[in-house]
């Protein structure tokens, strides 16, 4: 019998888990295997693996670091658990986005761009007389190799006269400079030209050459002294005013300023190009002299990772050390799915889950062993195809002495899985409980599990008639990224999917699809990215719910007595909020020598506003206890209140019913910012026709949350709109009524359309990748 207590318990052993909606869970979970924990959307699964697991993990091992070097790290809060023991280090892979910057790349990402560095520096071929680089002078990210014309950025940003003055026709006074501010900013420019002496009243095309070239162009800032015209209203004092010319300021808002619209409306007046001293390359001459195999380091970088491989020659020992080292460090890389990759492409233009893949590989080859790795949904994003090679992997981290714990939907990882783990049976306050902990077939016994109904579930598709378009829209030829002069044909008035494994292009074609397109009436794009940045930003803020429950506040007899208006229920002004935390919920607390950490506000305990408010209450609750309310039961809370209530209805008719009113936006995932863009599109009136475009929309959604959004979505079709989804859900697609297949691989191998009709059609093709996995599911055999 093993201790429970010693070092060598075979098992992780939690006791009284009661973080986010756990109900003081005990679980026994075996290591050295691949657990799977699953539940619906909501129901504690990530609470138990990461919020539980992984947090206590990380904070028994930074009890072991210095106080100082605590400061340093990020740190997670204590996990609110009875106790845990035969707790191994944990390592997590999450489903997290960095912060895009064009200078990350997948070379950085999995530190191949280190390795490829140190080969040219070591074993690269000079030019005779030149003395040998160090890595740095390699990397475009560094003083010693960036280029010195573009700062290693690969492009140049330049404007010409036709840009920043599209009318000629107009004066300077008539906004003819279109590239300069508006508001005081535009007209202090237009003052200090005419101080200056030039024509502010003449249209432009009939100013000298050499003054138009000067006043768009010049690199001086002559400083003069305006005299203001006076307005009737307000007395204007002459001031000292400098002049900066159209392209300087465009310049300078665009490489300094903070303001995504301002840079924006800058880059209008830009034209991008390659850089003419780097080519692209982003290196200083130097670095691109010295070559490896006839190659600059530039070239091998812009290679997909399996033609980089097999490329590596080594010519000497100490080439074919660094050579075998970068081709190990490929291999996990290939054989995740994403050999189409190249060193140089840069990180924003990747999917979360090629993103959280190149982690996994980079994982692969640190020969940790004693781990517990911790993953968030790794088949996100993936093709049915793509997961089987992701199982490979996971079964490889476990054969090296791991213990893999995965959080997942997608049914064939959980059918591989030797433990499963499932939590429900509902989300929110009716979840929070392990329903089984065991082997996967023991599922089949546990009859609340919403898993096991669908995991045992071996029926075909129910067959359903395909509907009939009532057009067509036509893009194209389009030539992007991997898409080479390809035209594609949509059905309106039905639900299409796009499929085809990951990077064969499904993104790049449906982007193009825009307002201005001939066919779509108006379009709505619900994408994956974050509804606010900051945690003021909640699901009550995005979706104009707050503005209703603030109203139905003020106008109690509580607030009216006080004489509180509607802005006194907001947290975000000052007025009800708690001043001491700013209306936050928390305040920063700094401590000598540790990290600083988040703790409940000590005057209003996190509830965000000061006693005299919360003495409002509207049916025995106070704002604070609303907005702590989930959806499901803020729904009941205020059933006669129409204008809530809708808004409400339509976040639990795409499954949102377990989110709180005032769950901050940093908290929530993509899928469920996606939805709740998606709530609120459909709580507006429609009038016409409208066109939705969704990217993956099922992303971490359990298969029966799939359902519910799926009648919302085919619900829309009925109502006469059109569907558009990029899918790896062969359940979804085999609803669908259209499917237009990319393929048949990723990168240079895709960018084509190699099937398209209804999904039964789609099924029986031969080249389609897809096709075998979309028969399988119409047969009811996967």
């Amino acid at each position: 019998m093993h201790d429970p207590h010693g070092p060598h318990d075979p098992y992780v052993r939690v006791r009284g888990a009661r973080e986010h909606n756990l109900k003081g869970v005990d679980v026994d979970i075996p290591r050295d295997v691949l657990t799977v924990f699953t539940g619906v959307s909501g129901s504690g699964k990530s609470s138990l693996a990461f919020g539980t697991i992984y947090a206590e993990a990380q904070r028994r091992y930074f009890e072991s670091v210095a106080p100082y070097a605590r400061r340093l790290i990020h740190q997670v809060g204590a996990p609110k658990v009875g106790e845990i023991s035969g707790l191994p280090p944990a390592v997590s892979l999450q489903q997290r986005r960095a912060a895009p910057t064009s200078r990350s790349s997948v070379g950085t990402v999995t530190n191949l761009s280190n390795s490829l560095r140190m080969l040219f520096s070591r074993a690269g071929t000079y030019p005779p007389g030149a003395e040998r680089l160090d890595s740095d002078a390699f990397s475009p990210n560094t003083a010693a190799g960036a280029c010195p014309e573009c700062h290693g950025l690969g492009r140049v940003h330049r404007t010409s006269e036709e840009l920043l003055v599209p009318d000629p026709s107009l004066s300077i006074r008539e906004g003819a400079i279109a590239a300069w501010p508006g508001a005081w900013q535009g007209k202090n420019l237009r003052d200090v030209l005419d101080a200056l002496g030039y024509d502010v009243d003449r249209p432009w095309r009939e100013l000298p050459a050499d003054e138009r070239e000067w006043i768009l162009f010049t690199d001086e800032q002559p400083v003069v002294t305006v005299h203001p015209v006076r307005d009737a209203d307000r007395i204007q004092r002459p001031y000292q005013g400098t002049y900066m010319s159209a392209r300087r300021y465009v310049m300078k808002t665009f490489s300094d300023s903070k303001s995504p619209t301002l840079r924006a409306k800058a880059e209008r007046f830009l034209t991008s190009a390659p850089c003419p001293a780097c080519g692209g390359s982003r290196l200083r001459p130097e670095a691109l002299a010295v070559t490896f195999g006839g190659r600059t380091i530039a070239e091998l970088a812009a290679l997909p990772l399996v033609e980089l491989a097999a490329g590596l020659d080594a010519t000497s020992e100490t080439a074919r050390v660094l050579t075998d080292d970068l081709t190990s460090r490929i291999a996990p890389i290939v054989e995740l799915g994403l050999g189409y990759l190249s060193l140089d492409r840069s990180t924003p233009t990747l999917s979360a889950g090629e993103l959280q893949r190149l982690r996994l590989a980079t994982q692969l080859r640190s020969g940790l062993f004693g781990v517990v790795y911790v993953l968030d949904e790794p088949s996100a994003g993936l093709h049915p195809a793509d997961t089987e090679a992701l199982l490979v992997v996971l079964e490889r981290l476990k054969a090296a002495g791991n213990s893999v714990f995965v959080v997942e939907h997608h049914l064939d990882v959980v059918r591989g899985a030797d433990w499963l783990v499932d939590v429900g049976p509902h989300a929110g306050e009716h979840g929070g409980r392990v329903l089984h902990s065991g082997p996967v077939a023991g599922l089949a016994a546990v009859e609340e599990s919403a898993t096991a109904r669908y995991l045992f579930d071996d029926s075909p598709a129910p067959a359903r008639e395909v509907r009939e378009p009532s057009g067509w829209l036509k893009t194209g030829p389009i030539t992007r990224h991997n898409l080479r002069g390809v035209a594609a044909e949509f059905p309106l008035g039905v639900f299409t999917a796009v499929t085809g494994v990951s990077g064969s292009g499904k993104s790049t074609l449906i982007g193009e699809i825009t307002q201005d397109t001939a066919g779509v009436g108006r379009l709505v794009s619900v994408d994956q990215k974050p509804i606010g940045r900051t945690p003021r930003s909640n699901l009550a803020t995005y979706t104009g719910l707050f503005d209703v429950v603030r109203k139905v506040f003020a106008a109690t007899e509580g607030a009216r007595a006080r004489g509180f208006g509607v802005g006194r229920f907001s947290f975000n002004v000052a007025g009800g909020r708690c001043e001491t935390c700013q209306g936050e919920g928390f305040v920063s607390v700094e401590l000598l020598f540790l990290p600083s950490t988040y703790a409940p506000c000590p005057d209003c305990g996190g509830a965000r506003y000061n006693p005299q408010t919360l003495q409002v209450t509207y049916r025995g609750r106070n704002i604070a206890q609303v907005l702590d309310l989930t959806v499901e039961s803020a729904a009941e809370f205020f059933a006669d209140t129409p204008a809530v209530a809708r808004s409400l209805g339509t976040l639990l008719d795409v499954g949102l019913g377990y989110l709180r009113l005032g769950q901050p936006a940093t908290e929530l995932s993509g899928g469920e910012a996606q939805r709740i863009k998606l709530a609120s599109e459909l709580q507006r009136g429609r009038r016409g026709h409208t066109l939705y475009l969704l990217d993956e929309p099922t992303t971490g959604l359990h298969p029966a949350d799939v359902d519910v959004l799926m009648r919302q979505l085919h619900g829309l079709v009925d109502a006469g709109h059109t569907v558009i989804v990029v899918e790896h859900d062969m359940s979804v697609v085999a609803g669908a009524d259209w499917v237009v297949d990319l393929g048949p691989g990723g990168g240079d191998a895709g960018g084509r359309i190699v099937a398209g009709g209804p999904p039964a059609e789609v099924a029986r093709s031969e080249r389609s990748r897809t096709a075998p996995y979309l028969a399988r599911t119409l047969s009811g055999a996967g």
